[in-house]
């Protein structure tokens, strides 16, 4: 079996730290980040596809570096479309490559799971029915009738939790709260946790019959997916659930359930139960918190921040640099429409961070002002920004740590701790780490527009657009 990790998301639930630049999958809202313990979950199976915005593509790859987690492929898509494009892009893929008999896996990214024996004893029985031709997902045991998640219903009930499989008879919606009950006192439902298992030639033929359109153009991809830009043009979003799944016959699904104490993190409530009920989280310096007559409450903190908490219960507090948020537990799955009112008047405070990784490093915002704005910026060793220009601003650099050169206009200028240098408005730029550390430098922009999108590139070693 191939594992597939589809690594999308808006990043509404979990905002502030959870942004559309820097979904839930990535944060560091447990020991590690979700997608690292998906991809170390699924490498037991061999290499790895990622498929997830072209966007997010360096943060899946950074973190995976850093984890020293090998053979991953990472798959761009130039556009959001949903997960039945996304699949049919992984058994593109498998057909070019010319692996028609491979049995593929389809994992979310930002699951939690406890039981990993568990979870892995069902993927393999899912993996020996799809060898068999079936189209086998795995459905969660409801712990209690959630209104959050879609329900399998099937053939037979939770006395047979743990067989090898069951037949599907229905996928059902996310209910009302009478009907997840009824579902939940059946004991034949059970949750959509979006993990499928099927044979590629065998999806291909589900999707030339039930999605021809959609599987005429994603046939159109070449085999070094240069022409993804124009075929992702053509395509309307669609869930695989939606676009194959409930038009399946039943004949061929099977649904293997189990319980691996699985947590899809979807709201700061889910978060908090995870992080233990009792008082507050602490944060990482004991000394910065402060309590006087408060419990239940959980609190997601900034390091160099103190905090006091008085005569307040079951609070969940969630602080970053830019951005607070303040709910009583119980509410936190309501947070879209908020987050929906802030998208109005402050769309960059539910898109970006303070701070954004790149393929050569990352770089923060210091200060963002009317006339100018300053930055933190760090470049890895044997890294190289783009060679660029600016249209509307110059930028004046100023070496704080490593040493590298900066080129102006084809002149090549040697830095290091203390170097100055300025970037008059419209020169062409970049600047390489020439060290063995990180090269860190803090950049003032002067100008009349300071927006990410006010870059003209010439030359670049990762092939941005």
């Amino acid at each position: 079996m191939r594992p597939v990790i589809l690594s999308g998301g808006s990043g509404t639930r979990l905002w502030p730290v959870s942004r559309s630049g820097y979904p839930k999958q990535f944060c560091p809202l447990f020991d590690e980040p979700l997608e690292v313990s998906t991809m170390k979950r699924l490498s037991r199976w061999g290499a790895l596809t990622v498929i997830g915005h072209r966007t997010l593509k360096t943060l899946s790859h950074r973190l995976s570096k850093e984890h020293e987690i090998q053979d991953v492929e990472f798959i761009g898509e130039p556009r959001g479309r949903d997960t039945a494009p996304a699949i049919a892009l992984a058994c593109r893929l498998a057909e070019l490559k010319g692996n028609l008999d491979e049995v593929i896996g389809i994992f979310p990214s930002d699951h939690l799971i406890r039981k990993e024996k568990i979870f892995a004893d069902s993927v393999d029985q899912a993996a020996r029915l799809a060898e068999a031709g079936f189209v086998v997902t795995l459905g969660i045991r409801p712990s209690y009738p959630s209104t959050g998640y879609g329900y399998i219903q099937t053939a037979t009930g939770g006395a047979s939790l743990g067989v090898a499989d069951l037949p599907v008879l229905k996928f059902h919606e996310k209910p009302a709260i009478a009907r997840a009950e009824e579902y939940v006192a059946a004991g034949s439902f059970f949750w959509n946790a979006g993990i499928f298992i099927f044979r590629v030639k065998d999806m291909i033929a589900q999707y030339q019959k039930l999605q021809p359109e959609l599987w005429k153009t994603i046939q159109k991809l070449g085999a070094d997916l240069g022409n993804i830009d124009a075929v992702y043009e053509e395509i309307k979003p669609v869930s695989f659930d939606y676009a194959i799944m409930e038009k399946l016959d039943s004949k061929i699904i099977r649904c293997i359930p189990f319980d691996p104490d699985w947590n899809d993190v979807g709201s700061w409530d889910a978060v908090a139960d995870e992080a233990g009920k009792s008082n507050i989280r602490a944060t990482p310096k004991q000394e910065s918190l402060f309590l006087e007559g408060s419990e239940g409450n959980y609190l997601h903190a900034q390091d160099e921040k103190v905090y006091g908490f008085l005569g307040v219960q079951d609070l969940i507090v969630v602080d970053t640099p830019d951005a607070l948020l303040i709910t009583k537990k119980g509410r936190s799955q309501d947070v879209k429409p908020l987050v929906d009112k802030i998208k109005e008047r402050r769309p960059e405070k539910v898109r970006d961070h303070l701070f954004e990784f790149r393929p050569w490093g990352t770089f923060e915002i210091v200060k963002n002002g009317d006339n100018f704005k300053s930055k933190l910026i760090e470049v890895n060793p044997g890294h190289r920004i783009s060679y660029q220009s600016h249209k509307h601003r110059e930028e004046h650099w100023v070496m704080i740590e490593g040493e590298g050169i900066v080129t102006l206009n084809e002149e090549k200028h040697s830095m290091k701790q203390g170097s100055y240098i300025k970037i008059p408005q419209g020169t062409k730029h970049r600047i390489e780490n020439t060290g063995t550390g990180p090269l860190r430098f803090i950049e003032v922009q002067l100008g009349t527009y300071f927006g990410e999108d006010d870059i003209t590139r010439y030359q670049d070693d990762y092939d941005r657009r």
